[in-house]
């Protein structure tokens, strides 16, 4: 037998042995010589460039393939999770996605430009994010309850802020409107720093954002933390009562941040990544950095879970859009 075709043969001989096991020919030697990239769909500094770039690094140590984070922000993380959703499935593409790119963001927009389940296969949900309750020292409500009162009282005082539209502090204020049964305006800004700077001036009555984002003008004495957003207290702030217990009934909400891959990626370049990701969670460091420091409740699940979560997480704020009338189309 000539060379030539003993290694056709040879070729043809370990495809149909991939075949046989249920293994892609082109996942089994994956990850190759070649980058990985994950796209990161905010802006460099926020928690999921925080988390994007953690997990890049420790994917790639664990991997022996260099993992390289890839901003592409803007529309809610609708222009990242776009371009991943277009992405050869091949596993080496990656997205850092969120409450917004793969819940709310699918009643939001009305002209998405893709769909968060056909168009990805959900590798793991990485951790969940406590939101928190902000006002202006100076407006001189020391709980919900006062707050409720205020907004009552003065129709000029009914503003919120959020890091943009789509994002879920957006929403979190459109579903306190709808609880307490107060119309309330919507003031967006282009990230959070701004936000809480018009919070803390008075400019704009409250805001809802990420513990972790509002510790600096919190120590600080610059903003007032009123309540948290998860149904029980968090560690960083065990003083602080929930929403709930601040007589706001079955308002619960947690941000998440999640890994994604194209659809069509090899189940078994999935499967992989979520074992992976699940063991860098484990690592010490990770849960120092993201646990204990910015609060985060770390979790690495499977791909399933992850599915089940949207599955939920989808029609409820597609609820919550509907009864506030948000778009931003």
């Amino acid at each position: 037998m000539n060379p030539i075709r003993r290694r056709h043969l040879a070729l043809t001989l370990a495809a149909a042995t991939l075949a046989a096991c249920g293994l892609p020919a082109h996942a089994a030697d994956w990850p190759a010589d070649k980058p990985i990239s994950y796209v990161v769909p905010f802006t460099v500094g926020g928690s999921t460039d925080v988390v994007g770039r953690l997990l890049a690094q420790k994917l790639g140590e664990r991997l022996k393939q260099n993992v390289i984070v890839e901003n592409k922000p803007g529309a809610a993380g609708a222009i990242g999770a776009t371009y991943v959703a277009k992405a050869a499935p091949d596993g080496y593409t990656l997205f850092g996605g969120t409450i917004s790119t793969h819940a709310i963001n699918a009643s939001l927009y009305k002209n998405l430009r893709y769909d968060p389940v056909k168009d990805f296969e959900p590798v793991s949900l990485v951790a969940t994010l406590p939101n928190v309750l902000l006002v202006d020292p100076n407006l001189g409500v020391n709980s919900v309850a006062e707050l409720i009162e205020v907004l009552k009282r003065d129709p000029a005082k009914r503003t919120f802020a959020s890091s943009g539209p789509g994002t879920s502090t957006h929403l979190a204020g459109e579903l306190f409107a709808d609880k307490i049964d107060i119309p309330l305006t919507h003031i967006p800004y282009k990230g959070t720093p701004p936000a809480m700077v018009d919070v803390s001036s008075g400019a704009v009555t409250f805001m809802f954002d990420q513990m972790t984002a509002a510790l600096p003008l919190l120590q600080s004495g610059k903003l007032k933390l009123l309540a948290v957003t998860t149904p029980e207290r968090i560690a960083l702030a065990p003083d602080t009562p929930t929403m709930e217990e601040s007589g706001v009934k079955d308002f619960k909400m947690a941000s998440w941040q999640a890994v994604y891959a194209p659809k069509g990626t090899p189940k078994a370049i999935v499967d992989r990544l979520s074992q992976e990701i699940a063991a860098v969670l484990q690592e010490p460091d990770v849960q120092e950095k993201l646990g204990k420091t910015m609060g985060m409740q770390l979790v690495g699940s499977s791909p399933e879970a992850l599915r089940d979560l949207m599955a939920t997480e989808i029609p409820r704020w597609a609820e919550v859009v509907e009864k506030s009338g948000a778009s931003v189309d």
